[in-house]
């Protein structure tokens, strides 16, 4: 799932070079293309950062072929015990890791500030990276408004045409690029990283889709793996995810909100039972279906795939529970602007209505990744039967231009992992999570061969950097040790 930048503000921590030779540490055929003698030239970039370009293949299978660069930045370690460098991913595909690291001053503990060099980078098609780009912002606009329960043909054929029209608009705005965005590529370019940053071995902090990208690192390049974390995992074996899950993790996130909300002034359900207020959030999704919302921000209107899209954001946090009480009871009286606001922030619309393209290149990173098996269309997609309120807006079909994903990508997910060689990798899950489910984190621990579970019993997506001082002093503690804590260790604060 998608991350939204202000929930991706969480902490994260180090990364070293071992005393372990290089040449001791390949993972079999998987080399960094002969670039591991490449140094970065930094230069500084405002706030006491340092930005550089590092050169990549564009094609991991053709290394002396045309290079595309990839924008890192970094903070220096302030202390004089420096273990090397941190290299985080905040998720997405899409997110992009160099403004993360901007932030780094607000959500890291002095103690990793002075061991750790903090570096973030734009993974290949992302942000600062050679992004992709496909439609214009008034057709991105119309894109993130299709009815995501069509009703009627007219609907579904409207839904499969601009699905097309996105397909298409990426192929003539990215060309070549489009074949080598997948994860297999961004996980190599992190060996090229970490060779151009001089660590013998790569320490990595990774959240949500940054698990996946994680985990295929590791089971590309065990040997030369340092300390991992993964936090708000994604398991690799289930090569996209099961929709049941998600719409399943979101009711479970949505039960947790309305019964923090009950116990709250200004809470907007009318009757305070779990099944009631659900029943009145599906009737403003049919309200808006039926007749948008109005909005004080511009002429666009507030309709049901933008109220979805608004609540859905909003429970990737609990510190937006506060704001979504607002927005409800705001919506339920007409009003959908702080709802609007909601999902423009995770659709990456700008307020001068521009996009970033965390939204083109989550698409096409996905279409990378998972290929369609077959060109299913909007009329043909079956929705999650387990998920009374929710299921209709997670579908087992693809609705998604990657049904008409003009280009095969060049590696598919590397599927179940077991990173065989890895020092222990630390995974991270929250009970309540919305976007990726506890199970999630139990099946990759489960699977890496030398995974160990840590579980926060609380609310959101992710948990290091959050409330919890358990889970952020085990997180800290391994970083810097590498010791991890007891497996299936489970934090409550």
């Amino acid at each position: 799932m998608r991350r939204l930048f202000a929930v991706i503000l969480v902490s994260i921590t180090g990364l070293l070079g071992s005393a372990v030779p290089a040449s001791a540490q390949a993972g079999g055929p998987e080399g960094t293309g002969g670039h591991d003698g490449q140094r970065l030239a930094w230069s500084a970039c405002g706030g006491g950062f340092q930005c550089a370009k590092v050169k990549v293949p564009l094609d991991h299978a053709k290394p002396q072929g045309k290079r595309i660069e990839i924008a890192v930045i970094r903070l220096r370690a302030k202390g004089p015990k420096r273990i090397g460098s941190l290299v985080l991913n905040p998720g997405g595909p899409g997110a992009s890791g160099v403004e993360l690291a901007r932030n780094a001053k607000r959500f890291l503990s002095p103690a990793m500030l002075a061991r750790f060099d903090v570096v973030g980078f734009d993974p290949r098609g992302v942000g600062l990276s050679s992004p992709v780009r496909c439609v214009s912002y008034g057709v991105l606009d119309s894109y993130h408004a299709l009815d995501p329960t069509p009703d009627t043909p007219s609907e579904v054929r409207k839904g499969d045409a601009y699905q097309q029209i996105y397909a298409q608009g990426c192929k003539a705005n990215s060309g070549s690029l489009l074949a080598h965005v997948g994860t297999r590529d961004a996980a190599r370019d992190i060996d090229v990283l970490r060779a151009a940053l001089g660590d013998r071995r790569l320490t990595y902090l990774g959240f949500s889709y940054g698990t996946l990208l994680g985990a295929t690192y590791a089971e590309l390049f065990p040997k030369r793996v340092r300390a991992m974390v993964l936090d708000g995992a994604i398991d690799p074996a289930t090569r996209g995810g099961a929709p049941g899950a998600a719409a399943h993790g979101f009711e479970t996130a949505f039960t947790s909100f309305l019964r923090d909300c009950y116990d709250r002034p200004g809470c907007p359900f009318r009757t305070h039972k779990v099944s009631a207020s659900f029943k009145q959030v599906a009737k403003l999704f049919r309200r808006a279906d039926r007749s948008p919302l109005r909005n004080d921000l511009d002429g666009r209107q507030v309709n049901e795939a933008l109220v979805w899209r608004g609540v859905m954001a909003a429970m990737y946090s609990r510190e937006r529970w506060p704001s979504l009480r607002a927005a409800l009871g705001e919506a339920f009286k007409g009003d959908g602007t702080a709802l609007l606001t909601f999902a423009d922030g995770y659709n990456g619309r700008l307020a001068d209505g521009s996009y970033d393209n965390s939204g083109e290149a989550f698409t096409a990173v996905n279409c990378a990744d998972y290929p369609p098996t077959s060109r299913a269309t909007r009329s043909e997609v079956t929705y999650v039967p387990e998920s009374r309120y929710f299921g209709k807006y997670f579908s087992d079909g693809l609705l998604s231009p990657c049904a008409f994903w003009p280009v095969k990508g060049a590696e598919g997910i590397v599927g179940r992992v077991r990173a065989k060689g890895a020092p222990p990798i630390l995974v991270v899950g929250t009970t309540r999570d919305p976007a990726t489910p506890y199970k999630d984190a139990e099946a990759l621990a489960g699977q890496l061969s030398s995974g160990v579970l840590l579980g926060y019993d609380g609310d959101g997506h992710t948990a290091y950097g959050g409330p919890s001082a358990c889970v952020n002093g085990a997180v800290d503690r391994y970083l810097i040790s590498r010791v991890p804590p007891k497996d299936r260790t489970l934090c409550r604060r």
